[in-house]
């Protein structure tokens, strides 16, 4: 793996106060929406593609590009595919946004949502509270599938832990709640 490039948010606004730098937020619209750094645009982890962000920047693509999402997780993943993509100009900032509104630098809020990472707990409990009522007062062959979903939930929550990849979450992220507005999906009509 390629040793990544990091930025405090400190030194990130020091940058910016001396010259426009481009900064990319990897998170869902949706929690991009509820607050990011004043100075990011969005560009979902899903959905990068770092050949097309480095051929949108008009003519700086060999600038610095600074990736945030909100604690650091994502923009880790977003820079390793920009350097599995050979771009070695990008810089990971710490900490995300969690840590640029900690630092009381200008931050851009706007309707508060429910996050991706509390949307899977409320998803995996309901889940495995629903299946394991069934296994508890249903019949036998009903009983074992419920027991087996659950059991399921755990087993993704265990590997989501140490992969530090949640399907469930990726999956959460392309809802319609969790997308901007009027971006269009498989089912948008015309």
């Amino acid at each position: 793996m390629t040793e990544l490039s990091t930025v405090s948010v400190h030194q990130l606004a020091e940058l910016h106060s001396q010259d426009a730098v481009d900064v990319i937020d990897v998170r869902s619209p949706a929690e991009f929406r509820g607050v990011h750094a004043a100075i990011a645009r969005n560009v979902p982890l899903d959905s990068l593609d770092p050949h097309t962000v480095m051929a949108q920047r008009n003519g700086t693509a060999g600038e610095s590009l600074y990736v945030i999402c909100l604690s650091g997780g994502r923009s880790t993943k977003a820079c390793q595919k920009f350097a599995e993509a050979g771009f070695s100009n990008v810089i990971n900032v710490e900490g995300g946004t969690n840590a640029w509104d900690k630092a009381g630098l200008p931050v851009n809020r706007g309707t508060q949502t429910v996050s991706l990472e509390r949307q899977v707990r409320i998803t995996v409990g309901a889940i495995v509270m629903v299946t394991g009522l069934l296994a508890f007062v249903a019949s036998p062959p009903l009983s074992s599938i419920a027991a087996g979903v659950a059991a399921a939930c755990g087993a993704g929550l265990a590997l989501a832990g140490i992969t530090n990849s949640c399907v469930m979450g990726m999956l959460l992220a392309k809802m319609p709640w969790n997308r901007a507005k009027g971006e269009e999906s498989c089912c948008s009509v015309k």
